[in-house]
C-alpha cells in the first residue's frame, strides 16, 4: 500500500467515523438514551426502560463486536481494554469518580456532547472542564499521581483479561470457542433481560439499544479491519489508522474530548492530527445539533445559580479524571469495553453505577437539608 493510499483509507476511516456518530447523536437524542438517567429512573422512580435500553445496547454489542472477532475481523485482544495488567484500583476509583461526577454534571460525556448540541452552555463548560481534567490526568499533574499509586495497584494475568483468553490460559486453541459461546451466551441473555419488560419493546427504547449496539460494532470494524494496516509505508510497521492510541477503538468520550480541545489549541502543530476519537466527539454534537434544529427542540440554557454552576465544574473534574482512570466512561468502558468481554469493563461498569446511586442520594440529602 502506497502512502497516498493510506491517507486516503485514513480519510474513509474518520469520515465514516464522523457519519457514524453524527447519526447516533441525533438517534440517541430522539430516543432519550442516557445512562445517567437511566440509573436516574430506576433509583428515584422504579423504571427500568432506560436501563433495559442500556443493557440492550451493551448485549448488542457483545453480540456484533465478538461475530467479528470470530470471524478473524477484528482482535479484540489487540485493544486496550484487553491489557493482561489488571487495574482493578484504577477502574474501581475511577468509575465510582466518574458515576458520581455525572450525576452533578447534569450527565456523562455522551450526554455532554448530546446537550451541547442542542443548545445548551451548561454543556460548554462541562466539556471544556472534563476535557481539561482528563488531559491532565493523562499526561499532567493527575496522571503522575496516578500512576505512582492506583496504576501500581493491578493483577498481571499473564494472558488478556477478556474472558475467552482468560478462561482459556494457556490453551490458545480454546480460546475461539470460548469466543463464540460467551459472546453468544452474554449477548442473548442480556438482550433477552433487555426485552422482557413490555415497555422496552416500544419503538423508541428499541431503536436505542439496537443503534447503539450497532454503531459501537461498526467503529470496532473500522478501526480494527478496515484501517489495518500491515505495514504502513511511513513507519514499516503495523497500524490501525486513524487510531489515538495505535489500537484498534471504539467509541469513547472522556479523553477523545481532550484531544479534540489539545488539536483546536495546536492546529498549526503538524505532529496533531485528525483521529476517529475526536471525529467522533465533532459527529455526537453535530447529530444532535442537526436534530434540535429540525426538531424545534433547539434552546439556550444557562446555569441557574452559583450552586449549579459549582456542581457541573466539580462534577466535569470527577469525570475527566475519573474516565481517565477507569480507562473509559459509561460507553467508552460500558458498552465499548464491556463488548470486548474485558474484566476491567465489568468492574468499571460496576463502579460507574455505584458512584451514580451515591450522587443521586447525595443530591437527595442536599435537597431535604435545604426544606
Amino acid at each position: 500500500m502506497t502512502q497516498p493510499e493510506v491517507v486516503q483509507l485514513t480519510h474513509i476511516v474518520i469520515g465514516s467515523v464522523f457519519l457514524i456518530s453524527a447519526a447516533l447523536g441525533a438517534l440517541m437524542s430522539r430516543t432519550d438514551f442516557c445512562t445517567m438517567g437511566a440509573v436516574s429512573d430506576l433509583v428515584n422512580l422504579g423504571d427500568w426502560t432506560r436501563m433495559r435500553m442500556w443493557i440492550g445496547a451493551i448485549g448488542v454489542a457483545i453480540l456484533g463486536t465478538q461475530a467479528l472477532a470470530a470471524a478473524g475481523l477484528i482482535d479484540t485482544g489487540r485493544s486496550l481494554y484487553a491489557s493482561p495488567r489488571l487495574l482493578w484500583l484504577s477502574h474501581l476509583l475511577g468509575g465510582l469518580m466518574f458515576g458520581f461526577g455525572m450525576v452533578l454534571a447534569s450527565g456523562c460525556g455522551t450526554k455532554t456532547l448530546l446537550r451541547l448540541g442542542a443548545g445548551n452552555l451548561k454543556s460548554l463548560v462541562v466539556f471544556i472542564v472534563m476535557g481539561l481534567f482528563a488531559y491532565m490526568a493523562m499526561r499532567g499533574v493527575f496522571g503522575v499521581w496516578r500512576v505512582a499509586t492506583v496504576d501500581r495497584v493491578a493483577i498481571d494475568l499473564g494472558v488478556g483479561q477478556d474472558l475467552p483468553r482468560l478462561l482459556a490460559g494457556s490453551d490458545a486453541a480454546a480460546v475461539p470457542a470460548l469466543r463464540a459461546w460467551l459472546g453468544a451466551g452474554v449477548g442473548v441473555a442480556l438482550l433477552a433481560f433487555s426485552l422482557a419488560s413490555s415497555s422496552m419493546r416500544a419503538a423508541h427504547p428499541m431503536l436505542g439499544a439496537i443503534a447503539v449496539g450497532a454503531g459501537i460494532t461498526a467503529v470496532w470494524y473500522l478501526s480494527g479491519h478496515v484501517g489495518y494496516v500491515q505495514e504502513d509505508p511511513r513507519t514499516l510497521e503495523e497500524s490501525f489508522l486513524g487510531s489515538q492510541s495505535g489500537r484498534p477503538e471504539s467509541l469513547s468520550f472522556v479523553a477523545p474530548v481532550a484531544y479534540t480541545i489539545e488539536l483546536a489549541m495546536l492546529w498549526s502543530d503538524q505532529s496533531k492530527t485528525l483521529t476517529l476519537g475526536v471525529a467522533s466527539v465533532l459527529g455526537m454534537a453535530a447529530g444532535s445539533a442537526l436534530y434540535a434544529l429540525a426538531t424545534g427542540r433547539f434552546r439556550w440554557e444557562g446555569f441557574r445559580g452559583a450552586e449549579d454552576t459549582a456542581n457541573h465544574l466539580v462534577g466535569a473534574a470527577l469525570m475527566g479524571v475519573g474516565g481517565v482512570t477507569a480507562l473509559g466512561c459509561t460507553i467508552g468502558q460500558g458498552i465499548s469495553g464491556m463488548s470486548t468481554l474485558a474484566l476491567g469493563s465489568f468492574i468499571t461498569l460496576a463502579a460507574l453505577i455505584a458512584g451514580a446511586i451515591a450522587g443521586l442520594r447525595y443530591q437527595i440529602w442536599r435537597v431535604e437539608r435545604m426544606v
